[in-house]
């Protein structure tokens, strides 16, 4: 794939120029509708997880994609009159019409589903199937739809979009694994100060969060895939059962984890996409390997750096992360990444992490931290040298549960080390967000 795109505009019903470019060519047509500020002028190896969308849907057929209104290539749009959901409809309509395809298997993602469904629901001879990630058909609370946000929350996200646009802090709310990593988040400021304004993301989000389609979902007959996490921090699974459950015969698939955006570990959903769209998943079998997780986080973290201020907390990281990096050479973990105010490595073995947690933990007591660990052994999946997957979800929860100065494993972990020495006390089934039913867990003693 090369950059720059060949850039074309296709012009809506209303007079909006809209920026489109068709990457690929292939037996069937696919309309890749992204629910965010995107911009086809910026080269996506800036955006990893982007990217893999675009290679993949590229190879399952000649693939459509376009900035929608407001974002990148495309026309702004008004700042205090958003245009209704019926207008991004029209803009479908009018980038299919611009590319030439009759009929398109359309993959939409957050904003973009509720226009993408009432295509389908409208124009069902313009679309050929429909795959919807992170949906909803409304966002806003009703009395016939309690389960969504009341208008002061949605109104406080739109602001908060403008007044932190270009900062990376949205990470926190659409991909919480990722937000405490300085790399993802640096890239992530970068890229959203190179698709649009403060204003214009903060249009953007109200001109998503203003749509209600419930009433276009039982006319929906195409086929319908909806996929979404189950632990979502922005919009709460509820919202994407509602959609499958009232569009026919729609089918749903959860998925684990917490992250939104799409980007964050994108091969899990274009697994499910790929093979509802091509019959068949194009994507090689992950390499998996069965390995202990660790995860750390340093406690309060937040408050101790407004405290100690910028360069003070810049000097306390460093000294923490060496302090993590020689346990982690001195009992042979491998560092996976550093996430900020905590690490992520792998072991060999369950007893070497835990004496490794301890080690860390004991460490940076004299630079007055205290920090809280999870171990957990399981299947990972291997991607170059990062590693992904359920297994470190668990290990992610299982430090997020653990108290200050604590080391906490799965029951797991425990079992593999029977005849260590290491003494552990049962802290019950505890709920670990994102990953399914409660999970026993232990506190490693002394």
């Amino acid at each position: 794939m090369e950059w720059p795109l060949d850039v074309n505009y296709a012009v809506s019903a209303d007079g909006t120029h809209l920026g489109y470019a068709v990457l690929s060519e292939g037996e069937r047509d696919i309309l890749l509708a992204v629910g965010m500020a995107t911009n086809l002028g910026v080269a996506l190896s800036e955006v990893p997880g982007l990217l893999r969308f675009y290679e993949r849907l590229a190879k399952a057929g000649r693939l459509i994609v376009y900035d929608q209104r407001g974002a990148g290539r495309s026309d702004p749009i008004p700042l205090n009159d958003v245009p209704p959901v019926e207008r991004r409809t029209e803009d479908m309509e009018a980038v299919l019409d611009a590319a030439h395809s009759s009929e398109a298997a359309v993959v939409a993602i957050t904003s973009s589903c509720a226009p993408a469904i009432l295509l389908a629901a409208t124009k069902p001879g313009r679309v050929a199937s429909l795959a919807l990630y992170g949906s909803y058909a409304r966002v806003r609370a009703a009395p016939d739809y309690p389960i969504g946000l009341p208008d002061e929350l949605v109104d406080s996200f739109v602001q908060m979009t403008a007044e932190g646009w270009g900062s990376g802090s949205m990470l926190e709310i659409i991909a919480p694994s990722h937000a405490r990593d300085p790399s993802t988040r640096g890239w992530f400021a970068q890229v959203e100060k190179l698709q649009v304004s403060p204003a214009q993301g903060a249009a953007l989000n109200r001109m998503g969060a203003d749509a209600d389609v419930r009433d276009a979902l039982t006319s929906v007959r195409v086929p319908t895939l909806v996929v979404h996490r189950r632990g979502d921090q922005l919009i709460d699974v509820a919202h994407a059962r509602y959609v499958a459950q009232h569009i026919p015969g729609a089918r749903m698939i959860e998925l684990e984890g917490e992250d939104h955006a799409f980007f964050s570990d994108p091969d899990a959903i274009l697994d499910e996409i790929e093979e509802f769209i091509t019959g068949q998943r194009g994507h090689a079998v992950p390499d998996r390997v069965l390995t202990t997780v660790l995860f750390t986080d340093i406690v309060g973290s937040t408050d101790i750096a407004r405290e100690v201020g910028d360069r003070r907390w810049r000097d306390v990281l460093d000294q923490h992360d060496r302090v993590g990096r020689r346990q982690l050479d001195r009992f042979r973990g491998r560092l996976v990444k550093a996430t900020g105010d905590g690490l992520m490595a792998t072991f060999d073995g369950p007893a070497t992490a835990i004496l490794c947690a301890c080690a860390i933990r004991d460490g940076v007591k004299v630079l007055g931290l205290d920090i809280r660990a999870g171990v957990h052994t399981g299947e990972v999946e291997v991607r170059g040298e990062d590693i992904g997957g359920i297994g470190v979800h668990i290990a992610a929860r299982i430090a997020g549960a653990a108290g200050p100065g604590r080391v906490w494993t799965s029951r797991t972990v425990r079992d593999l080390v029977i005849g260590s020495g290491i003494d552990f006390k049962s802290m019950g089934p505890r709920p670990l967000k994102g990953v399914g039913e409660p999970w026993e867990l232990y506190e490693v003693a002394g």
